[in-house]
């Protein structure tokens, strides 16, 4: 009997990439990938992949899920400050301390082996950004803001994570995440409410234009650029390491600077004959980013990155012509 992977999450931007990348991954005879979210839809029916419709602040509709050899559990279903269009902190609390206990409870039911979560960098955010993080890094974060519920409430999940596998025996796999780079046709976000388009499609925007490109602040500034199919790729491994547990940053090891990832976006994206132009602007202050430690999960797990910024970009604009999850994400544009 093949032994059971289930994602909640599946119908999310990261998640539905994730699931694409499982699907290859896994030994199709050992392993079946299963979906849920929240939503109905038939997308993944047509992919092949069974999914149920969950809304895991419910405790009652945990019953529609299998329980016969569920080996994993992948949960990355959670509300997040980016796609909130009006501050209600609740959500937060709903959907990751009170889902996540009602996955868990789930897990211990159903005697599943493992649980595979993911941990918000924000968490350790008011260390320098000039300093490499660690995974074991203690928690250092603003208590206020738009993001503390948030922060609180992933790091409540995590305690709760800790009881059931030193109460439960179930192996736990955290992962702290930086942004993690996916191609979406929505190209927008809430940052204290406001639709505002993305900085990074504005700049894809105006390279395929061939318009002029600023770059701010300091071009040497350098952060991690996480492919989502390297972020994938270290949660798959997981499910097949022989540990009790991990945490681990998910990263590249590959810096990258402004300059260098405007230099990218322009190859990438700007027509040949109407190339975007360089302006520097150091009076307009750098964009944020974080430098991510993965030794232990490249020692650990055998996590080898994949996608450089090049590749990063070059995978954007193939994604960009097949935009294979336009119907996940119609009903937010």
């Amino acid at each position: 009997m093949k032994k059971k992977i289930i994602l909640f999450g599946a119908t999310g931007n990261t998640g539905s990439y994730l699931l694409k990348y499982a699907l290859d991954f896994f030994d199709k005879d050992e392993y079946e990938i299963i979906a849920s979210g929240r939503r109905e839809t038939r997308f993944f029916e047509e992919m092949g992949v069974e999914y149920y419709a969950v809304d895991i602040t419910k405790e009652e509709e945990f019953a529609k899920l299998p329980t016969e050899n569920v080996y994993a559990v992948m949960l990355l279903s959670a509300q997040i400050p980016s796609y909130m269009s009006t501050y209600e902190p609740k959500k937060y609390v709903d959907s990751i301390v009170i889902g996540g206990y009602n996955v868990l409870e789930y897990c211990r039911k159903a005697h599943v082996d493992r649980i595979i979560y993911t941990q918000t960098v924000f968490d350790i955010s008011l260390y320098d950004h000039d300093t490499v993080l660690m995974p074991d890094m203690k928690p250092n974060f603003s208590y206020k803001g738009d993001h503390a519920v948030y922060v609180i409430s992933k790091n409540t999940a995590l305690e709760f994570l800790e009881h059931y596998h030193q109460e439960y025996g179930i192996k736990k796999f955290i992962f702290r995440l930086p942004t993690i780079y996916s191609f979406s046709p929505y190209q927008y976000y809430f940052p204290n409410g406001k639709r505002t388009m993305r900085p990074l499609y504005q700049m894809i925007n105006k390279a395929l234009n061939g318009e002029t490109m600023d770059v701010w602040g300091d071009p040497s500034y350098a952060k991690d650029m996480v492919h989502v199919y390297d972020f994938s790729q270290m949660l798959c491994r997981s499910v097949l390491v022989k540990r009790d547990s991990g945490f681990y940053n998910v990263g590249t090891g590959m810096p990258v600077t402004l300059l260098d990832q405007v230099k990218t976006i322009i190859d990438v994206f700007s027509p040949k004959d109407k190339r975007s132009e360089i302006v520097f602007r150091p009076d307009k202050p750098s964009t944020g980013g974080f430098l991510m430690d993965i030794s232990n999960a490249r020692e650990e797990l055998g996590y080898v990155p994949q996608y450089d910024c090049r590749k990063l970009f070059e995978d954007y604009r193939e994604e960009m012509k097949v935009n294979r999850f336009l119907e996940l994400r119609q009903m937010s544009i």
